[in-house]
C-alpha cells in the first residue's frame, strides 16, 4: 500500500460496502455514500491502484462444490526448511486452501478442503510424503461458529 495514501471516511465507507457485496454498482454505493457513481469509480480505482483493495471474489460454498470436510493441519517441517520452501510444497496440493507461518512448534498452519475423509487421508499422506515435512497434526472442523466475511 502506498504510504502517501491516506484513507478518508468515504474511502472506508466504499470499502465497507464492497465488503458487503463486491459486485454493488458504482451508483448503489455512490447512494450509499452520498456520492456520484463517477466520483465512486474514481476513489475505487485509487484505492485499487495503491493496493488497498487487492481483488474482487467470488464467495463460493464448498459443500455446494463438494468438498465439505474443512480441516486445520499444522505442518511441521524440518528444522532448516524457510517459508518460501514451505510455499512451494504447500502449492503442489490443491486441497490446500490456505497456508499461514505461524509461532510455536508447528512451521505452518493449513486450512484444508476434502470431499470426505478418505481424500483427506490421501492429503495428508501426500503432505507427509514431502521431503521437508517432518509430521503433521489435524483438526476436523465440526462446525462453523462465526461466518467469514464477504
Amino acid at each position: 500500500m502506498d504510504d502517501s495514501l491516506r484513507l478518508d471516511t468515504l474511502d472506508r465507507l466504499i470499502v465497507a460496502q464492497l465488503e458487503r457485496n463486491a459486485r454493488s454498482s458504482f451508483a448503489t454505493i455512490g447512494a450509499e455514500v452520498g456520492l456520484s457513481a463517477p466520483a465512486v469509480k474514481r476513489r475505487v480505482d485509487r484505492l485499487v491502484d495503491s493496493g488497498v483493495i487487492t481483488g474482487f471474489h467470488a464467495s463460493l460454498d464448498p459443500q455446494a462444490l463438494g468438498h465439505g470436510v474443512e480441516v486445520f493441519v499444522e505442518l511441521y517441517c524440518d528444522g532448516r526448511t524457510s517459508a518460501v520452501e514451505i510455499a512451494r510444497i504447500v502449492s503442489r496440493h490443491a486441497e490446500v486452501q490456505e497456508a499461514y507461518t505461524i509461532t510455536g512448534d508447528a512451521n505452518a498452519l493449513l486450512r484444508v478442503r476434502t470431499t470426505d475423509t478418505a481424500h483427506l487421508e490421501r492429503t495428508l499422506e501426500n503432505l507427509r510424503s514431502e521431503p521437508a515435512v517432518l509430521q503433521t497434526k489435524s483438526s476436523v472442523v465440526l462446525s462453523r461458529l462465526i461466518p467469514p466475511a464477504g
